[in-house]
């Protein structure tokens, strides 16, 4: 098993910055790649953004390519999420994922989520 807790969420006006940390425990933090999803209200799930085991390839959502950059530190078994130029349609739950599939991205654990709400 693995435990994954969001932080860092909160209420920014549009234009401004956050920066999401997921810091996971209870397996080898280095095995799985992470990504970051997003839920708004009345809407499904949806990717953000997932970064590879060795954190030498990143892959985004057209809707925050430019915007967004995730990042790890392996020792501290940490994923992070950093949000710029925030818009009021970046507001959502965010959740932390875990896979050790190789290819994709198809989430073995989730987090609890963070909420991140954009005024205008």
């Amino acid at each position: 098993q693995v435990q994954l807790v969001e932080s860092g969420g909160g209420l920014v006006q549009a234009g401004g910055s956050l920066r999401l940390s997921c810091a996971a425990s209870g397996r080898t933090f280095s095995n799985y790649d992470m990504g970051w999803f997003r839920q708004a209200p009345g809407k499904d799930r949806e990717f953000v953004a997932r970064i590879t085991r060795s954190g030498l390839s990143t892959y985004y959502a057209d809707s925050v390519k430019g915007r967004f950059t995730i990042s790890r530190d392996n020792a501290k078994n940490t994923v992070y999420l950093q949000l710029n130029s925030l818009k009021p349609e970046d507001t959502a739950v965010y959740y932390c994922a875990a896979t050790q599939k190789i290819g994709g991205f198809s989430p073995d654990y989730w987090g609890q989520g963070t909420q991140v709400t954009v005024s205008s």
